[in-house]
C-alpha cells in the first residue's frame, strides 16, 4: 500500500523544561478525511488521516496520510488478499483516539489492539468542530472513555481529575 505523508515542520526549540511541559497533556488524535477538513470517511474507505495534538490549551495539525488503496464502499471485500487495514492501523501509531465516520468490526478491533480508542461519529462533521469540542471536555469534566484515553498516554497529566 503507497502512502504519502505530510507532516508539519518546525524549528526545533532547545530541549528545555518549557519544552517538556508543552507535551504534558496532551493526545494525538486522528480523523478519517476524504478532504482533510471533514470526519467524512468510513476507516477502509478513507483516502486520508489526519492526526493533531489535542491539549487543554487548543489543537495543532501534526500530519497527513494519504493511501492508495482505498475501497470504494460497495460493501464486497477485494479478493486480492491485499489487506487494506493493515497500513492505516500502522498509520495510528501514537494516536490515542481515532474519530471515524463508520468502521466495521474487524478493523475496529485491530484498532482497539493497536491501543487507539475508535469513536464513530452520528454524521460528518468539520475537523475542527470536533476538535474544539475534544478541547471543551478536556478543560471540563472529562467523560470515562476520555479519562481512559488520557491515562494510555505516555505524557499523562491527570491533574484535572482532583479538581
Amino acid at each position: 500500500m503507497a502512502v504519502r505523508t505530510l507532516r508539519l515542520v518546525e524549528d526545533p526549540a532547545p530541549a528545555d523544561a518549557a519544552g517538556a511541559e508543552r507535551k504534558r497533556g496532551t493526545m494525538k488524535i486522528a480523523f478519517t478525511t476524504q478532504d482533510l477538513k471533514t470526519c467524512d470517511a468510513h476507516f477502509a474507505s478513507a483516502r486520508n488521516i489526519a492526526v493533531y495534538e489535542v491539549s487543554k490549551d487548543g489543537y495543532r495539525f501534526l500530519e497527513a496520510m494519504q493511501f492508495d488503496n482505498t475501497s470504494n464502499e460497495e460493501g464486497k471485500h477485494s479478493e486480492d488478499g491485499d489487506d487494506r487495514i493493515a497500513g492505516k492501523v500502522s498509520a495510528l501509531g501514537g494516536c490515542t483516539i481515532l474519530f471515524v465516520k463508520a468502521i466495521g468490526g474487524p478493523a475496529a478491533a485491530r484498532v482497539v489492539q493497536a491501543k487507539v480508542h475508535p469513536i464513530k461519529l452520528p454524521q460528518p462533521e468539520p475537523i475542527t468542530v470536533v476538535l474544539d469540542r475534544m478541547v471543551g471536555m478536556l478543560n471540563g469534566a472529562p467523560p470515562p472513555w476520555l479519562r481512559k484515553a488520557l491515562a494510555q498516554t505516555e505524557d499523562r497529566d491527570m491533574s484535572f481529575m482532583e479538581d
